[in-house]
């Protein structure tokens, strides 16, 4: 089964928020989907799981068109920020009615995972959640996430309002299920170096586009940082990828990407460190990036 969308546009007004975007999502993986603010990302997630329409391009799961489409919908799963405002209506749904109606919508919900995730969390299912954290909102949605069992399950931001103890313990919950299952699973986050472990294949977006999919421990195995002084890193790149660089004085930093076989040329009086996945994604998105 593959979650596929093929040059995909959202347009509002003249802007394109999601910019000509093709992406094969398998199962069996997990995906890290991160950009910065704006970059497209919730609204590429809402278009993959039907919840937006498309001003033009394609969504498929195993060939289907995913658009209302009940078949397809079926085994799909968006758990973003519940919107708790009085208006929404769903604000003054208690805990245990929208986890109910949750059940309802989801042909394999698991209920025994769902009352074992509220025992975890300690949610107090019997509150209205417009009265609820921000943290146990989130909680929230990530129970529903896991227990809807579906094939291909999409969470934007879970562990918005979380402390530390209650990351680690979404990331766990996660794997086990993964491990359990196999089930596909797709995070946007921006809290990177924490989820880098978990996430087998990294999407990075900026402004509507994929820059880049890709195996996050080799993608993160590829880079380096570069520094010294600027002709003698300009001489130690020279014909490399060079994804970012900045200048201090007489003093130069580049991040540079090796492909197989390549390495910084040796002579130079240069230092040169391994990054994480975080300063790899600035390198690529940051205001100075080129």
């Amino acid at each position: 089964m593959k979650l596929i969308c093929s040059d995909l546009v959202k347009t509002y007004g003249h802007k394109n928020a999601v910019d000509h975007v093709s992406l094969t999502l398998e199962q069996g993986k997990i995906y890290g989907l991160i950009g910065r603010n704006g970059a497209g990302k919730t609204t590429l997630l809402s278009m993959l799981t039907a919840q937006n329409p498309v001003t033009s391009g394609t969504v498929t799961l195993d060939g289907e068109p995913v658009w209302e489409n009940r078949r397809a919908l079926d085994h799909l799963c968006f758990s973003r920020e519940l919107n708790v405002s009085q208006e929404s209506g769903v604000g003054s749904m208690k805990v245990k009615e929208y986890l109910r109606l949750a059940s309802y919508y989801y042909p394999d919900w698991d209920g025994e995972l769902a009352r074992r995730l509220v025992e975890l969390f300690e949610l107090p299912v019997k509150k209205k959640l417009m009265k609820l954290s921000k943290g146990m909102l989130s909680m929230v949605t990530i129970v529903v996430a896991l227990a809807s069992k579906a094939a291909f399950t999409i969470l934007d931001e879970p562990v918005a309002g979380l402390d530390v103890v209650m990351r680690e313990k979404f990331y766990k919950l996660l794997l086990e299920e993964y491990a359990a299952t196999g089930r596909t699973f797709v995070i946007s986050t921006h809290i990177i170096e924490e989820a880098a472990d978990v996430l087998e294949e990294v999407i990075i977006m900026h402004q509507g586009k994929i820059l880049t999919v890709a195996n996050t421990q080799e993608l993160v195995d590829s880079a380096r940082y570069v520094s010294g002084r600027a002709e003698d890193v300009d001489a130690a790149v020279e014909g490399l990828t060079v994804c970012h660089s900045e200048t201090m004085g007489r003093s130069k930093g580049a991040t540079v990407f090796l492909k197989p076989g390549e390495q910084i040329r040796p002579g130079y009086d240069v230092t040169v460190q391994p990054i994480n996945l975080q300063k790899v994604f600035v390198a690529m998105c940051g205001e100075e990036a080129h």
